[in-house]
This record gives C-alpha cells, sequence and structure tokens, in this order.
C-alpha cells in the first residue's frame, strides 16, 4: 500500500532524512517510532506531499508522490502534531468544512459527518466550539477530520501528545479500531503506544532507519537472550567473584546501595537462574530476590539509537 524507497531531505545544508526506506501492508498499523528530531515528522510531511525530499521516491496507494500528489491527497487522512482546527467553528461546522475541501458532495456530508463522529466519539460535542473543548476532545475532533471521506491510508503524527493516561487510552483504542479498514502510519516516541497498538515497527534515528520488524522479532533480535534481577546482599567484589565461572554470562552489572544491599543484572545466553542461586548460596551470599526479565520494545529502541548516536 505504501512504498518508500531511499527518501532523503535536507535543510538548507542540514540532513533531516537519509536513505529512508520501508512498505507498509494494505490494512495494516506502523509504528514510526524513535526520539525526537529523529525524522518522523518529515518522513510524514514527505509522504502526505507537504513537502517533497530531496531525493529518493515513494507511492502510496500506487500513486507518485511526485508525479501524482493530488491522487495522493485525496486518499489520505493526516493528523499532523497540532491538529488544523479552527477554534471558532462548532464541531459538527468545521467536519462540513473539511467535508467540502476534500470534495465530498452535499448529499453525502451529513452522513460522512456522523460516521467520523462516531468513530472518534465526540457526538457529546459536535455541537460545541471548538475553541472550549478539552485537548484530549480536540485530538479526537483532528483524527475526525483525518478520517472523512473513509481515506485508504491514516497517517498520525504523535496522536497523544500531552494527553493525560485516561485520554491516552481512549485514542489508542481508537486507532486500534482502524486496523484492516484503514492503512495506517502511526508515529511516536511514547513506546507502549507503539507496542501495544502496531503490527510492525519502523524505528528511526538521527534521521536513518535502523530497524524494521514486528515488535516481538525485534525484541527476539536484541543481544543477550536471558536477563535475570537479583538483590544480593554482600561486597561487590564478592559477587563479581561468584559468577566469574558461568561462562554463559554474556554481561553483568552490579549496582551497590548505602544498604549492603546490590542490585544486580545479568544477561546471559541461555536460562541459568540455577547457577547464579547456587553460587550465590556457596559464597555466604544474602539472596533476596531473583527474577527474569524479558526484554522490550524499549529495551531495543534505546540499544539500537544509542548505538547510531554512538556511530
Amino acid at each position: 500500500m505504501i512504498h518508500v524507497e531511499g527518501l532523503t531531505r535536507y535543510y538548507g545544508e542540514k540532513r533531516a532524512i537519509s536513505d529512508v526506506t520501508f512498505n507498509v501492508n494494505k490494512g495494516e498499523i506502523l509504528g514510526l517510532l524513535g526520539p525526537n528530531a529523529a525524522g518522523k515528522t518529515t518522513t510524514m510531511r514527505i509522504l502526505t506531499c507537504y513537502m517533497p525530499p530531496t531525493s529518493g521516491k515513494a507511492t502510496v496507494g500506487g500513486f507518485d508522490i511526485f508525479e501524482q500528489s493530488i491522487d495522493v491527497r485525496r486518499i489520505t487522512g493526516y493528523l499532523p502534531e497540532s491538529p488544523p482546527l479552527y477554534v471558532d467553528f462548532t464541531v459538527n461546522d468545521y467536519l462540513d468544512f473539511v467535508a467540502k475541501i476534500k470534495g465530498v458532495e452535499k448529499s453525502r456530508r451529513p452522513k460522512e459527518i456522523d460516521n467520523v463522529v462516531e468513530k472518534a466519539s465526540i457526538g457529546d460535542v459536535r455541537h460545541r466550539i471548538i475553541g472550549k473543548l478539552s485537548k484530549g476532545y480536540k485530538q479526537r475532533v483532528g483524527l475526525a477530520q483525518a478520517l472523512l471521506n473513509n481515506p485508504q491510508i491514516v497517517i498520525l503524527d504523535e496522536p497523544t501528545v500531552g494527553l493525560d493516561p485516561k485520554q491516552i487510552i481512549e485514542i489508542r483504542e481508537l486507532i486500534k479500531n482502524l486496523r484492516g479498514e484503514h492503512t495506517v502510519i502511526l508515529s511516536s516516541h511514547i513506546l507502549p503506544e507503539i507496542e501495544q497498538t502496531c503490527e510492525r515497527v519502523v524505528i528511526i534515528s538521527n534521521g536513518k532507519v535502523v530497524a524494521e520488524d514486528t515488535p516481538q522479532n525485534l525484541t527476539n533480535r536484541l543481544k543477550g537472550g536471558e536477563r535475570t534481577i537479583m538483590q544480593i546482599e554482600g561486597a561487590e567484589n564478592k559477587i563479581r567473584d561468584a559468577f566469574k565461572d558461568i561462562v554463559q554470562i554474556k554481561n553483568l552489572i552490579v549496582t551497590p546501595a548505602d544498604n549492603g544491599i546490590c542490585q544486580v543484572e545479568v544477561e546471559s545466553e541461555a536460562d541459568i537462574r540455577k547457577e547464579l542461586a547456587r553460587n550465590t548460596v556457596q559464597q555466604n551470599l544474602g539472596l533476596l530476590e531473583l527474577s527474569t526479565d524479558k526484554f522490550t520494545l524499549e529495551d531495543i529502541f534505546l540499544h539500537l539509537t544509542t548505538k547510531e548516536e554512538a556511530a
């Protein structure tokens, strides 16, 4: 549905993105994940024909962003980070105005507006002035305008920024309900949002794609394999001595605390909890806690973006 190949964009001499390449399947929700200023917004602006790339190419719904930009805009709904709202309008009047701009026939507008009002759950505020709405409702109105005329593709740039936890959950559920009916690109630097909403993830750092896969496959690729978290009563040097002969250990982090208890993090090739517990007891150390901790999308995100920044 969306094919991106080698997109590069310069602002003067500053390179915003470099050789960005990825694909989005029909009906899929793809997460565009990266730190602030990583290039997510630039990529989305290019795909919505808001700005051209310096080089590279892309097709959206089979239409070329250079040669067929009007067609791209016709099949795409876009919610920028700051929703494009007219705060003096009522919600209903604003959506009617947007429907006109999008070329929705007059006879179809009431039904189209009713449809997006229901999808965005804004029926109770549809006759209120937009400027008097909460930020959460304003985001919903922005999402509603993006969904007008039932676009094949929906592109959402940081749709939950600035919202409270309850509002984030509500917007997240709205987005999840778009799966299958629309192809969605969702950008964020909020990891749980991406992990709980998206089927695949593209991670961008310093304007470059550093990973592309499902959240599960990305976490499985992270170096380490198994991670064990322990709390041990004893000196740091004795803890290190206790584990020095366990060859499966890839990384050992011991963090001493003032109360004589150390937080110990062990990354290993396999499950070595038995060996860790046995050696701890043999060295007369106090084992207070031992648990496994699976790698998360946050781990792969930090691993890849930190590695990119250091390159």
